[in-house]
This record gives structure tokens, sequence and C-alpha cells, in this order.
């Protein structure tokens, strides 16, 4: 089979004004990129849009992911096919995941979105906008310490924010700035976030309109002055500019999949840190445009389902119908205790162990009122006796798995897929309801939701954690919800743990505030928030010839 950007790369794509056309929207609405680029004005999102919304989450993954991304593209597509009207959202992919391990994040085989490549690279340039919002408002921090005499205005010890680059560069994650002498600034330690877990992405995707935008970034939290009074962008002046930076980036961006259907792919935020979904201003689109909405949220369902129901939805007031809940036969295998070598070789006892992972999370989605529907991506290797036990296994849980070829099939192999999710919604929709009331404490919420979710029986705290909570409620924010960072790799905090681990203890680190965002951090374990590259990165196969085609990209 041709690799991802072959296939991408032999698309007959159509003028982005057709795709447009598909949505009812004129081409004078639209702002082009190019033939098959376009950004949607912030008008095409109706205030009570009426299209029915499904989340696509997946079991708990290994490291290559296991194909939400393709999944939701190619259910768009068998939903076109069989005649509704369908748009999948989605998040927009980072460059770090692209250069490192990872690779694009466009889907994959017959199941993509195009133009592969530019979605993958720069895009519309909403990822430089977001990043340099966020280097504006650290170079106003650091322009305020350089003029304010000491004790006067904001305390340098005190300050949380951090500059953001989209590449995974280890070096940066800690460093010193203002070296060199008084003309060079205060010096003082600081660090670089990835710019998908800027807190200004997480504000892009919360923000409903330009004023709301406004008010987020106005409430980001920097620090304390001298006397311990808070400090937020709004005290610096800082918003204006910021928000006109956004200016474009706040938009939608509209392209198509393999087969010329749209798509709208807009945000990024990385759900191992953030709430992991596209734009609230995407999510609504979509809905005002079409009947049906397709979306996914980052990794398993314990992190960016669980963000996605908790304070997406919560805060945009969304009632998702559906959830389609991925599984693949080869994590299956490496839940139920198979070796890395061992994930392509079958095992039916392995896959039976592996089925107590997903048991976990049906039951996890089940919580929030949502009846979910088993896709189970295929891969070559998958044996009919396996697969045959994920459906039967599920059928005694109460839930239908069906077989999904997207990936090598397109739309046509998801069409079962889209009339089993169709069916269930006519039958059975959604009586969605969040997990938790925001009004709990703040220990309340995290406890609800590790013991809930992730099937733990305690929460402890650290001593740095205690203190951090203790001001967060101080400065009123404990009616936030938790955006609980932990590592993708378990339901627990230790990614060592596989399958469905209980009865363990979870140990909050940290905590960091993203007020403009509207939620509390609690962070659990030794999270990164700006990756490395690893030891033969993706960057070294990607290439581009003399006449300007790109491989490599996979």
């Amino acid at each position: 089979m041709l690799s991802d950007i072959a296939i991408a790369q032999q698309a007959k794509m159509l003028h982005i004004k057709d795709i447009a056309a598909k949505l009812g929207v004129s081409s004078d609405d639209l702002e082009y990129y190019g033939k098959y680029k376009a950004k949607l004005p912030l008008s095409l999102k109706a205030n009570a849009p009426s299209g029915k919304l499904v989340l696509v989450t997946a079991m708990t993954p290994t490291p290559a992911g296991e194909g939400k991304t393709t999944t939701s593209i190619g259910l768009a597509d068998g939903m076109n096919r069989l005649g509704h009207k369908t748009v999948v959202v989605l998040r927009e992919p980072s460059l770090g995941p692209v250069f490192g391990l990872k690779g694009g994040a466009a889907g994959g085989g017959y199941a993509q979105v195009v133009p592969m490549e530019d979605i993958n690279l720069h895009f519309t340039g909403d990822f430089s906008a977001v990043e340099k919002a966020n280097n504006l408002l650290a170079a106003m921090i650091d322009n305020h310490l350089h003029y304010k005499k000491s004790g006067d205005g904001l305390d340098p010890r005190t300050v949380v924010w951090k500059r953001v680059m989209d590449m995974n560069d280890r070096s940066l994650r800690q460093i010193v700035v203002g070296l060199g002498g008084k003309q060079n600034g205060l010096p003082r330690e600081d660090g670089f976030h990835i710019t998908p877990a800027s807190e200004i992405m997480a504000i892009l995707c919360m923000a409903e309109d330009f004023k709301d935008l406004k008010k987020r970034l106005a409430n980001i939290y920097i620090g304390q002055t001298y006397t311990g009074e808070p400090v937020f962008a709004k005290d610096l002046k800082a918003v204006g500019a910021m928000a006109v930076l956004l200016k474009d980036a706040i938009q939608p961006n509209l392209v198509q999949t393999l087969e010329g259907n749209p798509a709208i792919i807009h945000g990024g935020p990385f759900a191992s840190i953030a709430q992991g979904t596209n734009t609230v201003i995407a999510t609504k689109m979509g809905l005002s445009l079409a009947d049906w909405v397709i979306t996914e949220a980052g990794f398993a369902a314990d992190l960016g389902a669980e963000k996605f129901f908790d304070i997406k939805c919560k805060s945009a007031g969304l009632y998702p119908v559906a959830s389609v809940l991925v599984v693949t036969i080869r994590a299956l295998r490496h839940h139920g205790g198979a070796l890395k070598k061992e994930l392509t070789t079958p095992n039916i006892d392995k896959v039976k162990l592996g089925m107590l992972n997903v048991e976990k999370h049906i039951e996890n989605i089940q919580k929030f009122g949502i009846q979910p529907v088993i896709a189970i991506n295929m891969f070559p290797g998958d044996t009919q006796e396996e697969t045959q036990l994920v459906i039967d296994i599920c059928k005694e849980l109460g839930v239908k798995a069906i077989p999904c070829t997207a990936f090598a099939e397109g739309g046509r192999g998801a069409e079962a897929l889209a009339r089993a999710l169709v069916q269930q919604v006519e039958h059975q929709p959604g009586n969605f309801q969040p997990l938790y009331n925001w009004n709990l404490s703040i220990e309340e919420k995290i406890h609800c939701v590790a013991t809930e979710i992730y099937g733990a029986k305690e929460v402890v705290y650290s001593v740095k954690a205690l203190s951090q909570l203790t001001q967060i409620k101080q400065l009123g924010f404990s009616n936030l919800p938790v955006c609980i960072a932990k590592t993708p790799k378990s339901l627990s905090d230790d990614e060592r743990k596989r399958g469905r681990p209980e009865g363990f203890t979870i140990t909050v680190r940290e905590f960091e505030l993203s007020a403009g965002a509207g939620f509390v951090i609690p962070v659990l374990g030794e999270m990164m928030r700006m990756p490395g590259l690893p030891q033969i990165p993706a960057a070294e196969q990607i290439d581009i010839d003399d006449a300007g085609n790109i491989s490599g990209m996979f």
C-alpha cells in the first residue's frame, strides 16, 4: 500500500469554494489561502446550532496511537456516503510530533484530510499567531520588570508565564534570561513550553467569540506583586495587542477529505496537559452548517473524552448524542501484556485480557449518559478469531463493536460503523450529563475523576501542591473545573500499569492555574510541557525535491 503522503499527493482535490458550497457557504464568505484552504467567518456560527455532535475517543493507546483521527475522517466520509450531511471537525497538528516520533496528524491511508502537507506544516498560520501572542506577553512581562524598581510591581520570583515555540526542544525547558548586563533586562529563570501547551492555545479553543477571547486573555495569571497581590495580563495592558495577533487565528479553517467532503480544522491543545479538543467556535460552526459533526479528543477516554465532556461541553453548552470508542487488536495485545516485539503476533488470550481496558473506558463513557459504539480499527495481521472475540465481549457488555477498514477503503470501509452510529442515536440518543458539579471543592473534583474515571482508591498531594492549592483558593478560582495532566499510557499516573489497574493511589505533584482558559491543572507525575526529540526523529526522513514535492512525511 502507498504511504500516506503518496496517497494524499495523488488526490484530485476540489476547489475550496466547491467544498464550502456543500455546507451552503457562499464563496464570498471565504477568506482564501490558495485553492484548497480557506478561513470561515465567525458569522456562520449560530447561537443555537441544531446538528448532532458525536465524539470519537479511544482505549488507552500504544505509543503509535490507535487511529482516532483516521476513524473520525473515515466515519465522516461513510456518513456522507449514506446521505447524511456530515462535517468532521478536528484539531490542527503540531510541528513537534510531525518532526518527532508520531509524524503527521491528518489521518492515514484513504481516510485523510488534504492538502496533507500544508495541514501538517504551517497551514494557515494559527500556531504561529498563538506563539506570537504568548511571547508578546512574555516580552511585556520582562519589559515591566526592566523598568520597575525593586519593591514596585511584579515580583520576578513569582512569574509563572513561559515562552513557547512549536518544536520539540528539550534544551529550552529550563533557561536563564536577561544575562549580559542591565541593558539586557533582569536576570531570572525562565523556560519554554511547546505551543500546543500554551494557555493561549487553550483560550483560543475555549473562546466563543472575540469578546470572550479578550475576557479570557485578560484573566491570564502571571504572578504576584511584592506585597502578594495577583497580577494578570490585563494589569500589564497586554490584552488588546494579544487579541490583534489572534485576529485571523480565531476563524476556523475549511479543508476537505480525500473523498471531497468538508472538514473544519481549528486549534490544537494537547490532551495530556490541556483540554485536547478543537475550538468551541469550530464545533459550533460545524453544528450550524451540517446535520452531523464528527469530532475527536486527544488520547484515550480518560483524558480527552473526560475533558471534552466535563470542560468543553459544560462550558459551551454542547450536548453530544453519541461516542465512538476506537480500539485496535494491537493495543489489546499490549494491554494484555504483550511485549513490543509481540504486538503484531496473534494472541487470543492477551486480547481477552486487554479487553479489561476497553471495558473500563466503556463504563467511563456511560457515566456521562452516553452509550458508545466500538470501532475496531483494523490492521494487517488482525485475525478473525481475535476480532470476533472483541465483538462478542462487547455484545456481553451491551455495546456494538464494528470492524472499520477506513484506512484501506476510505468511507466505504466505515459505512457499517456509520449505520451502527445512526441506529444508536435513533434508538438510544445520549442523555449527556457532566461527571461533577463545578461548585465542588477542587479536591472533590480531583477525587471524583481519579476514582470514577481512572479507578484510583485515593489521591495524595505533595507539599508543593498543597501550598499552590491554598494560593489558588485564595485567588478565588475554586469553582473552575479540573484539567488533570497525566500520562496517556495508562489509566493510572504510572505509565507502566497497563490494562485496567485498580486500587492505586495517584499523587498530585503540583498545580498550574489557567484562569484565562477557565480551569485548574493538577499535574500528576513528571509531565513535560516541552517534549524532546527521539533518538531517530521523523525529521531525518523528511525531504523536498527540486520540483517542490515533499517526501517522508508519514
